[in-house]
This record gives structure tokens, C-alpha cells and sequence, in this order.
């Protein structure tokens, strides 16, 4: 039989009751940010979220858009192991796409649903500051180590969220692009999988939320895991059975739980409304990772 919105109701209430006034920071990207009907989706769920008393951080990425515009400004993106090298005239490109157009944009989806969204930049406040990233990579012991200079590609040195907990307890949903602020006043670009992970820790959020375009961390036959902890995430790590770009974002999950977030979801963004359905149901839809 399927089930009545009262039903739905129902089964959201308990979930309701327990995340009123824990905050939630969404890391935001993938398809679910360039289909039309998930972005206006997603920021029905922001709004909602708010509205019924949790208090949303969104995270936003924006590599198509970057890309978009350097392609149109005929800048071409060079990659070196799937990290975009960024030099100073790819960096004014990414901060006015992340900063400006992408980051606006989403506010101004919010706002259209009858949010209240302020869009940030890290530069605001001093929210994320970061030193320029060193990257010492060494494919065997057989091999020499070898240094790539990625640009101007930050890691975050300190984040300082009063700017965040000002806005969220005024009612406002912070949309914060990853870019970051150097101590001499240099710009960064910042992986948004590691801002958001830095930014719920420094807010010891109850869930970090990582939207992707898969459905979750799936076992060796390819089924999706529910809910892992560390111990056995590290475990599949080693074994090869979780490889490519999901390893990235479940160590940044991982630090986040170190830094005392309660637990990291990981959904397939690309299904309308994930968010909801991630937290106020008993199943869910993604993976949960604990400590």
C-alpha cells in the first residue's frame, strides 16, 4: 500500500522532534547542482529544514561553472591527479564564479522559497583562513617523491564561525562559497568537501551531510552499506574495496567525526529532495558513517 502524506508525516515526527535546533552543514555539488528541478528541490528542503527548527549550513562547489567561463574566456583548467592547478587568472575566474554568480544564484534560490539566505565567501569575517596546499606525491617505493605546486590551492589553517552562528540564530541559512583568505591576504582556492567537513566540526554539528552524484559507499557486490563506521571504512579503504574520488570525501567525513560531528551522511544528490528523505525517514537513502 502506499503511504498517505499523513503517514509520511508520521514517520518525519520523531526525526523532527530530535534535530529541532541541531545544525546540519550540507555540502552542496554535483548534478544536483546544474538540473534545474533538483536545485529548485534543494532549496525547498533548505527552506523546510529551517522552517521546522534545524539550523542549515550550505557548502557549495561549482567546478562546471568554473569551467564554463574559463572555457569562454578561452583560459583552458589543467588538472594534475584530478586537482585543478590554479594560477592567479584561474583564481579571479573561481572566485568570481564561486563568490558571485554560483553562490548568488543559490541564495537567490533559497529566498524564492521563502528562506532567508545570505550568501559568504571564507574572506568574510576571516571566516576560512588556509596556508597554500603542499602536495608530496610518491606513486611506489620505487619511485622518487614527486612535489606539485598546485597554485593558489588553499588548506584550511583555522575557521572562525562566529559569522555562521550569528546568521543562524537571526533566522538567516549561511550559502558559503570555499574560498579561503591567506594571513598576508592571499586568495584560495579550497577543496568544498573540506570546507564543509572544517566548518561542521568548528560548529560541532550533529550531521554533515555530503551530497554526491552516487548513491552512498556500496560493499564489494555493489550493494549500498547503510550505515559503516570508521573501523571499517579504513578497512575498505585499504582493501581497495572504496577508491577514487569517494576516498577524499569519506577522510574529510572522517576528520569531522574526530572533530566532534555526530555523523556523516553521504547521498546521491541527484535524487529530488535527498535530503529529507535522508533524515526524516527510518531507511534513508545513503550511508551513514560513524565513529
Amino acid at each position: 500500500m502506499t503511504p498517505s502524506v499523513a503517514d509520511i508525516l508520521i514517520e518525519a515526527l520523531p526525526y523532527i522532534r530530535r534535530f529541532s535546533g541541531m545544525t546540519i552543514v550540507i555540502k552542496y555539488g554535483g548534478h544536483a547542482m546544474v538540473d534545474e528541478d533538483l536545485k529548485e528541490a534543494f532549496a525547498r528542503d533548505v527552506t523546510l529544514m529551517k522552517f521546522i527548527g534545524l539550523n542549515p549550513v550550505v557548502v557549495h562547489g561549482g567546478g562546471p561553472q568554473i569551467n564554463s567561463v574559463l572555457d569562454r574566456m578561452g583560459i583552458r583548467p589543467r588538472f594534475v591527479r584530478g586537482m585543478r592547478l590554479t594560477d592567479a587568472a584561474t583564481m579571479d575566474v573561481v572566485e568570481m564564479v564561486l563568490g558571485g554568480k554560483v553562490n548568488k544564484a543559490i541564495v537567490a534560490q533559497v529566498n524564492r522559497q521563502g528562506g532567508r539566505a545570505v550568501g559568504l565567501s571564507g574572506k568574510d569575517g576571516g571566516l576560512i583562513m588556509a596556508n597554500k596546499l603542499q602536495i608530496v606525491y610518491q606513486e611506489d617505493d620505487t619511485k622518487p617523491p614527486e612535489i606539485i605546486d598546485p597554485g593558489l590551492v588553499g588548506e584550511v589553517t583555522r575557521i572562525n564561525p562566529e559569522i555562521i552562528q550569528t546568521l543562524t540564530s537571526q533566522g538567516f541559512i549561511p550559502i558559503i562559497a570555499p574560498v579561503g583568505a591567506g594571513e598576508a591576504g592571499e586568495t584560495f582556492n579550497i577543496n568544498a568537501d573540506l570546507v564543509a567537513g572544517r566548518i561542521a566540526g568548528a560548529l560541532s554539528a550533529g550531521r554533515l551531510m555530503l551530497l554526491t552524484d552516487v548513491d552512498g559507499v556500496m560493499d564489494a557486490s555493489g550493494n549500498l552499506i547503510s550505515s559503516i563506521d570508521s573501523r571499517t571504512v579504513r578497512r575498505m579503504i585499504h582493501d581497495g574495496e572504496i577508491s577514487g574520488g569517494m576516498i577524499p570525501k569519506i577522510e574529510y567525513g572522517l576528520k569531522a567525526l574526530a572533530d566532534g560531528v555526530q555523523k556523516v551522511q553521504i547521498i546521491n544528490g541527484a535524487k529530488r529532495h535527498a535530503l529529507l528523505l535522508e533524515l526524516f525517514t527510518d531507511q534513508g537513502i545513503g550511508t551513514e558513517v560513524t565513529l
